[in-house]
C-alpha cells in the first residue's frame, strides 16, 4: 500500500506539472491570436478571457492524456534511474503489478477526460460560438478604438476617429473611406468621408445611422482625376443592423445526447472522437510503463523521443481516421475502434517483450552453463 502511494503520488505529480506547462503554451498561442483579432477589430477585448474559458475544456481533454504519457515516462524513468525500480523489482514487483498499480492514476485521468470531452467541452464549445456569433453582429463602431483605422470584415469601409465618448455615441475628427460597388459587381470608386464630429443614432425600427457634421465628402476613382467634392453641414450613413444568430453549425459544440441520437456520418464520428480519448488514456498508460523501463547508464531521456514519436503515430492516425470516418471512407462500424486496437497490440507487445527476452536470455545462460 505504501509503494502504491508513492508510485500513485509521483505519476500525478509529474502529470500536473508537465500539463500545466504544456496549458500555459497552447493557452499562450491561442490568446495571442485571438488577441491580434481584438487589435484588427474582429473580436471585443472585453471578452477575451471569456473566450479563453469556454475553450480551456477543449483544450485540457487533449493534453491530459499526454500529461500522463509524459508523467509516466519522467516519474518512473527518475526511479529507474534511482535504481528504486530495480529495489522493487527485487522484492517481486513485476511490470504487470506495476501496470495494476499505475491504472488507478490513469482511471482518474480517464474519467476527468471522460467528463470534459462528453459534457464539459461541448458545452464551452457551444457558448464559445454563441459568443462569436454575437461578436460577428458587431458594427465597426461597437469595436472602434479613437487613434486606430477600423476595417469591416469585408474590407468595404475603413473608419477612424480621434475622440470616442465613453457610451459610444460621439465620435470627433471622424475619416471614413468605402469602396462603391454596383449591383452587378463593379466598382464605382471610392467615397471618402471626413466631418468634424459624428454620433450614433437608433431609431424606433432598430435601423442604426452615423450622423455627420460640417465635413466634405468626395467620390471618384484613384489614380482619375474626376474627383467630386461635397460639403455638408449634416450627413447620415446607413449602419448595418445586428442580426444576432442562435444557430450552432460546429459539430464539437453539439451536446453527446444529440450526436447519440443522430443519424448523420460525420455526428458518429464525432461521438466517436468523444470516446475515443477516454480509452486513449488507458492505452497510452499501457505503452508507457514498459517504456519507461531505462538503464541507468542510458539515461532518464534514451526512450522519450521514441515514445513520442509513437503517441504522435497514435494521435495522428486516429485524427485521420476521424476525417476517413467523416467523409464516408470507412464504415460507422470499424470507425477509429481499429485504431485503438493497433495501438492496443502495441502496449501488450511492449509490456511482455522485455520479460519474454530476459527468460529466454537467461535459458540461452543456462543451457551454456550447462555444456561447459
Amino acid at each position: 500500500m505504501i509503494v502504491f502511494r508513492y508510485l500513485s503520488r509521483e505519476v500525478l505529480l509529474t502529470l500536473s506539472a508537465v500539463s500545466a506547462v504544456l496549458l500555459v503554451i497552447i493557452m499562450s498561442g491561442r490568446f495571442i491570436k485571438y488577441l491580434a483579432q481584438a487589435a484588427s477589430g474582429l473580436l471585443d477585448p472585453g471578452s477575451l478571457f471569456l473566450i479563453m474559458g469556454f475553450r480551456l475544456p477543449g483544450f485540457l481533454q487533449l493534453i491530459l492524456p499526454l500529461g500522463l504519457f509524459l508523467g509516466i515516462l519522467l516519474a518512473y524513468g527518475r526511479l529507474y534511474l534511482e535504481s528504486e525500480m530495480t529495489v522493487l523489482s527485487a522484492t517481486g514487483m513485476s511490470q504487470q503489478r506495476l501496470l495494476g498499480m499505475t491504472l488507478f492514476p490513469a482511471t482518474l485521468v480517464a474519467l476527468l477526460v471522460a467528463w470534459l470531452s462528453l459534457s464539459l467541452a461541448p458545452q464551452g464549445a457551444n457558448q464559445f460560438q454563441l459568443l462569436l456569433n454575437k461578436q460577428d453582429a458587431l458594427t465597426e463602431f461597437d469595436t472602434l478604438e479613437p487613434g486606430r483605422f477600423q476595417a469591416l470584415r469585408d474590407g468595404t469601409r475603413v473608419t477612424y476617429t480621434e475622440h470616442l465618448s465613453d457610451d459610444r455615441v460621439n465620435l470627433g475628427g471622424v475619416f471614413i473611406t468605402q469602396k462603391n460597388v454596383a449591383s452587378d459587381g463593379k466598382d464605382r470608386g471610392i467615397s471618402v468621408l471626413v466631418a468634424e464630429k459624428g454620433r450614433q443614432e437608433v431609431l424606433a425600427d432598430g435601423n442604426r445611422y452615423l450622423i455627420l457634421d460640417n465635413g466634405y465628402r468626395y467620390d471618384g476613382n484613384p489614380g482619375q482625376a474626376d474627383y467630386r467634392a461635397i460639403q455638408y453641414e449634416t450627413y447620415g450613413v446607413v449602419l448595418p443592423k445586428p442580426d444576432v444568430s442562435d444557430e450552432v453549425t460546429d459539430r464539437d459544440a453539439i451536446s453527446t445526447r444529440v450526436l447519440m441520437a443522430s443519424d448523420d456520418v460525420r455526428n458518429h464520428a464525432e461521438l466517436q472522437w468523444r470516446l475515443s480519448l477516454p480509452l486513449l488514456v488507458f492505452i497510452v498508460t499501457l505503452m508507457a510503463v514498459p517504456l519507461s523501463r531505462v538503464n541507468p547508464r542510458q539515461g532518464r531521456f534514451l526512450k522519450l523521443l521514441p515514445a513520442i514519436l509513437l503517441y504522435m503515430a497514435y494521435l495522428t492516425i486516429l485524427i485521420a481516421a476521424r476525417g476517413a470516418l467523416e467523409k464516408g471512407k470507412l464504415p460507422v462500424a470499424l470507425g477509429l475502434w481499429w485504431v485503438h486496437g493497433i495501438f492496443l497490440v502495441v502496449g501488450l507487445g511492449l509490456l511482455y517483450w522485455e520479460p519474454l527476452r530476459l527468460k529466454m536470455a537467461s535459458r540461452r545462460s543456462a543451457q551454456e552453463v550447462t555444456r561447459g
